[in-house]
């Protein structure tokens, strides 16, 4: 046994000193392979098959000394084959092979890691094969370009234009690579869309917008975003931001954009407050005009008559004035330049609450949907060029300038011709808003009859949700007259001063009742339902004519009952303005968007009748 294992470890030694010397013999031989070149459409042998048709493969060819069977494999870079392109093919001396794809995958057909590959040439006649020295690289990775920072500022938050002075916004980026282009998109308000596309030259690492369009115009105030686009030596084009087919951002919930691409532009905005003001006492609205001089008045929610205002044009960001005494309301704060305005809601409370006094109707507090407001507002707070909201997944901050004209979104259909209704008719009310109630400013649930929220309240913070629960059941009226409203909760952090974890939309609003969507379908709903305890429908005809959308009450929650409703003629029989019962209170729901509008008209006798019911309802 001893004898036969030096015997088998003298094979071994002599073999391998064999390979040897045929290997220094191959190496010192002239070559059979004439000529070697690889094809990747393109400068270097890059390829990357992606599937976006730019060098999707790599092609090789070869011209041999001799005729001969050729085997040609891909190897990778530990010499390891990955794919035979050509098997045993019989090419003449002297002939071209030429063309022969690869397109980065292995004999299986699964895609090979990226990295560089070396052609294997195997000639079965000679007994050779052969490992060129040059290789090609697979890259399919696309770069990363990504804006640093947008100056002259580098503060946390987007850019903000114009500067004050004409400056530039100055966008800084790594050296862009070949076929550089910057994109500018508006991502915010309404529907993205670009403005602006701009050539750059490789190696730039800068480069300097006006806040002007292609066509040389000034663009509209909003949210923009700064992104960058370059092609490496595979082919591979790379953005800043992820962009979808149709060649714009991709704004995911709760996701931030990578980078510091945002641009705000600002003609002149203000700050609303989150809380009311209290009659008589100072108010304080933060308004930047960009430096600009600016005039601003103050009015209360649908008169002329001006309560306060600049005595002459002003720059300086803080405008302070004296709250109106008398009944509490809503009042609008419009700052303008030359040539832009700004409006924005302040909620102002009369010293001595109505609850608790003898005043007739008496009790109701109105509650403002502030955090729907803000959780809305398409404000960019982190500077990555998309605006946060609480439709993407938040967070949201407490305190920002309203985007657009100013005027909370709705606010014109819903919430303006409710209080303007409650004006107009001589009605009393306290008046907070939703974030109030969680901070403890302003008038309290506690010492109140009913609760009136205008508008569509979206989303309530917890506390709110649960307290209004408590409220009802404890024998208060709550009424609610937005749609798709009451819905989701929202997480407030009042050290950080923003609204974060907003939940998804349930099935049933905070009282249980579950709701369907609403329906684009003009209708007339009639009164199928009425409790006497209630008489909702008492003072008007019954019928509510040509509702042109309206929400689908499918049933109460399982601790209220239903008392009163009116429904759908065309489908018939679906549940729409709808009252039940909450314990010890009530909950009224009149469920469909023109509802508010429809107040401002003296020929809708059925919807001001309604109207009229609800607030003896929750004045009792």
């Amino acid at each position: 046994m001893r004898r036969a294992g030096v015997i088998v470890f003298g094979v071994l030694v002599a073999a391998t000193f064999a390979a040897f010397f045929v290997a220094q013999r191959l190496k010192s031989s002239p070559s059979v392979v004439q000529s070697l070149s690889f094809e990747t459409r393109g400068t270097g042998n890059v390829f990357s098959p992606n599937g976006d048709g730019r060098r999707d493969r790599v092609r090789a060819g070869l011209t041999l000394e001799d005729a001969d069977h050729v085997t040609l494999t891909w190897m990778d870079s530990n010499g390891d084959p990955v794919r035979t392109v050509v098997d045993d093919r019989p090419v003449a001396a002297h002939k071209r092979l030429w063309g022969v794809p690869w397109d980065g995958t292995d004999d299986d057909g699964k895609p090979v890691p990226d990295g560089r590959y070396k052609l294997r040439i195997t000639l079965r006649d000679q007994g050779r094969t052969i490992v060129p020295t040059t290789s090609v690289l697979k890259d399919t990775k696309a770069p990363q370009p990504k804006v640093l920072s947008i100056g002259p500022r580098r503060e946390y938050g987007p850019e903000l234009m114009p500067e004050p002075g004409g400056a530039l916004a100055r966008v800084h980026f790594g050296p862009a690579l070949d076929h550089a282009r910057i994109h500018v998109f508006r991502t915010a308000p309404g529907t993205p869309r670009e403005v602006l596309v701009a050539d750059l030259r490789p190696g730039q690492k800068e480069w300097d917008w006006d806040g002007t369009t292609a066509a040389g115009r000034r663009v509209s105030p909003g949210t923009y975003l700064v992104v960058p686009e370059w092609r490496d030596l595979a082919g591979n084009v790379g953005t800043g931001v992820p962009l979808d087919r149709a060649g714009l951002p991709i704004l995911k919930p709760a996701t931030r954009l990578p980078g510091r691409g945002g641009i705000t532009v600002r003609y002149i905005g203000a700050q609303p407050p989150v809380t009311p003001a209290k009659a008589r006492e100072r108010v304080e609205v933060q308004v930047d005009a960009r430096q600009e001089r600016y005039s601003w008045q103050l009015r209360r929610l649908g008169e002329s008559e001006v309560r306060a205002q600049s005595t002459k044009p002003k720059t300086k960001t803080k405008v302070v004035f004296q709250a109106p005494g008398g009944n509490s309301g809503l009042y609008v704060f419009e700052a303008h330049t030359g040539t832009h305005s700004t409006r924005i809601v302040l909620p102002v409370q009369a010293r001595r609450p109505v609850a608790g006094t003898v005043a007739k109707p008496r009790g109701v507090l109105v509650v403002l949907p502030y955090t729907t407001w803000q959780g809305l507002n398409p404000a960019d707070d982190d500077g990555d060029g998309a605006p946060n909201t609480l439709a993407l997944g938040g967070p949201a901050r407490f305190f920002r300038v309203m985007a657009g004209n100013g005027l909370p979104q709705g606010f014109t259909e819903q919430e303006g011709p409710l209080l303007g209704w409650l004006d107009r008719s001589g009605r009393r009310y306290d008046i907070t808003t939703d974030l109030a109630l969680v901070l403890g400013k302003g008038p309290r649930l506690t010492g109140h009859q009913g609760v009136l929220i205008p508008g569509d309240a979206r989303w309530l913070p917890a506390r709110v949700r649960t307290d209004l629960r408590t409220f009802a059941r404890r024998g208060g009226t709550v009424v609610s007259t937005g749609t798709d409203s009451l819905r989701r909760s929202v997480r407030v952090d009042a050290a950080k001063a923003r609204f974060e974890a907003p939940t998804a939309e349930r099935a049933t609003d905070l009282f249980g009742a579950r709701l369907r969507p609403v329906v684009t379908h003009k209708t007339d709903l009639e009164v199928f339902q009425e409790d006497p305890k209630v008489d909702l429908f008492a003072d008007g005809p019954g019928l509510f004519a040509g509702v042109p959308a309206w929400e689908q009450t499918d049933r109460v929650g399982a601790d209220a009952d239903l008392l009163t409703n009116a429904v759908t003629q065309d489908p018939p029989g679906k549940w729409v303005v709808v009252a039940s019962s909450f314990g010890k209170g009530l909950v009224i729901r009149p469920g469909f968007p023109s509802f508010a509008q429809r107040l401002a008209s003296d020929t809708d006798p059925a919807t001001n009748a309604l109207m009229a019911r609800m607030w003896t309802l929750l004045s009792r």
